[in-house]
Order: structure tokens, then C-alpha cells, then sequence
């Protein structure tokens, strides 16, 4: 790949990872803005939790489309890390033509869905749900495009990682 390519990637990556940072910095503001007001002040507020829930939601799709790597995703390591190099790949192959296929396929509903919820606001901020729920749309499309690139590296012979609990980050 050109080098100014990976740069530009690695750049985008870091911007997703403040972004990130951001939405953990005002769901962590709100948290404490929320104790304070119940449990110090006596006067409990519903915003705060709105804000919480939204930035959790938000966090959890936003990392998972642009800032998790592929050896950070869940798998069965039983089954993949007892294979070899080959029989990875064509998992890999597998698994990212069914993720495409059933992203794609659900994405105009997802799409109707998330377009249909302008219709409806969240009780304390006002906010309209299509803006909220449009990160799974984001995040849908992402995950295409990350399945389509992962899946032509494994048809291109590059073989994805193998297991080892003795990695760093294997998480055995």
C-alpha cells in the first residue's frame, strides 16, 4: 500500500480515537453531573441519563466501525486458533462474504427504519432519533467496507494472525 495511504489511515484512526476519548469525556461529565444533582443537591434531572445512554451507544458503535483492529475482534478462538494458515483464510473469506451479504441485505431496512424514527424525539433533550440511530448505519457501512477489505487480503494469500494466548491482547 502507498505510504501516504497508511498515513493518511493512521491519521483518520487517532481522530477516531479522540472522537472516541470525546464521547467517554461527556458520558463520564454527565455521570457525575447526575450523582451530583441526586444524591448532593436532591433535585434528580433526566438529561444527564439521556446523554449517557446516547454517548454509550455512540461509543460502542463508533469503536467497533473505526477504531477496534481485527485482532481486537471476538471470535471462537477454539475453533480458529486450532486451524492453520490456509483454513483461516478461507474462514476468513467465509465469514466476510456472509457479513457483507447480511449487511448488505438488512441495510435498506436499517435505512427505512432509522429515516422513519425523525418522527420522534427523546423525552428531555428534544433530540430526533434518526440522528441518534444513525451511527448503526455508519457503522453497518463501515463494517462492509472492513469485511470486503479483509476478505480480499485472505484471497489474496496474506493469512490473518494466528491464535496464541501467549500474545499480547489475546485476552486468554
Amino acid at each position: 500500500m502507498a505510504p501516504n495511504l497508511v498515513s493518511v489511515g493512521k491519521f483518520l484512526r487517532r481522530r477516531a480515537e479522540n472522537a472516541l476519548a470525546a464521547m467517554l469525556a461527556v458520558m463520564f461529565l454527565a455521570f457525575v453531573i447526575q450523582i451530583v444533582f441526586r444524591y448532593l443537591l436532591d433535585l434528580p434531572i433526566g438529561w444527564t441519563h439521556e446523554i449517557s445512554v446516547i454517548m454509550w451507544i455512540w461509543m460502542v458503535l463508533w469503536g467497533a466501525a473505526f477504531v477496534l483492529t481485527e485482532a481486537e475482534e471476538i471470535r471462537f478462538d477454539i475453533f480458529y486458533g486450532g486451524v492453520g494458515a490456509r483454513t483461516r483464510r478461507v474462514m476468513v473469506v467465509i465469514f466476510s462474504v456472509a457479513l457483507v451479504v447480511l449487511y448488505t441485505l438488512a441495510m435498506p431496512a436499517v435505512w427505512d427504519y432509522v429515516t422513519f424514527m425523525r418522527v420522534q424525539e427523546t423525552s428531555y433533550l428534544d433530540l430526533r432519533f434518526d440522528y441518534l440511530f444513525s451511527i448503526y448505519v455508519v457503522f453497518a457501512l463501515a463494517s462492509i467496507v472492513r469485511y470486503i477489505w479483509l476478505g480480499w487480503r485472505a484471497l489474496a494469500g496474506e493469512a490473518p494472525d494466528d491464535f496464541g494466548s501467549t500474545k499480547t491482547g489475546s485476552g486468554v
